[in-house]
């Protein structure tokens, strides 16, 4: 099956007093849009983001989960969790998200994506779901969802193909950078040989591993 885009979803304003946002906004809560939606280096047009300091900007331009994940939360937590329901941009389906490859680059409708960098789940998501150890969880799951770069601006809608057009050698994955990130250190090494991986995740990387950039 090819993969391809369920649900391109775009952040309301939600005012809660767990938004990450020191005005009390987030932009967690992402619904599916009516129809094809821009993507461009620096976002998703008529994405609201509220805490800036820690979401979007070029590194983090879109946010993609598969909807397969998406199902065994829905089972775990005993509720339906709709497309957006993770604050992601892209829900995708018969796609390997945490499987893809750092660097990897994706074409989806007239855009041109590249993975970045794994999710990191934050006291935000949590307070939003309403499960107060949801990170703790999250992390033990290990299936983060990705974020992308935006190489070629484009229009993105449902039913759009997911193709992988090109993927890097190194093989280092979403999953892996996540777990050597979170709860399997000796993992840390193998990400020196990313180039694609951003520059702030190196620098932690390189931090933690006392190695000199």
């Amino acid at each position: 099956m090819t993969g391809r885009v369920a649900a391109v979803n775009l952040g309301v304003v939600t005012e809660a007093q767990w938004a990450g946002d020191a005005s009390g906004r987030s932009g967690i809560d992402k619904r599916p849009a009516d129809g094809p939606v821009l993507l461009r280096a620096d976002g998703v047009t008529g994405d609201f983001i509220g805490e800036r300091a820690h979401h979007g900007g070029p590194d983090q331009a879109v946010y993609a989960y598969a909807q397969e994940d998406a199902g065994w939360w829905s089972a775990e937590l005993g509720r339906d969790i709709r497309p957006g329901g993770f604050g992601e941009n892209l829900t995708t389906w018969a796609v390997d998200v945490t499987g893809a490859v750092i660097g990897e680059r994706w074409a989806v409708g007239s855009a041109l994506l590249q993975v970045t960098k794994p999710r990191t789940p934050c006291l935000t998501f949590a307070g939003f779901w309403g499960v107060p150890d949801l990170i703790k969880r999250f992390t033990v799951r290990a299936t983060p969802g990705a974020y992308l770069r935006v190489l070629r601006d484009g229009e993105v809608g449902a039913g759009d193909p997911v193709e992988v057009v090109d993927r890097p050698a190194h093989g280092v994955t979403i999953g892996e950078v996540f777990r050597a990130t979170s709860l399997e250190p000796e993992l840390l090494p193998r990400l020196l040989d990313v180039p694609e991986l951003p520059a702030s995740t190196m620098e932690k990387v390189r931090r933690r591993l006392n190695v000199a950039g």
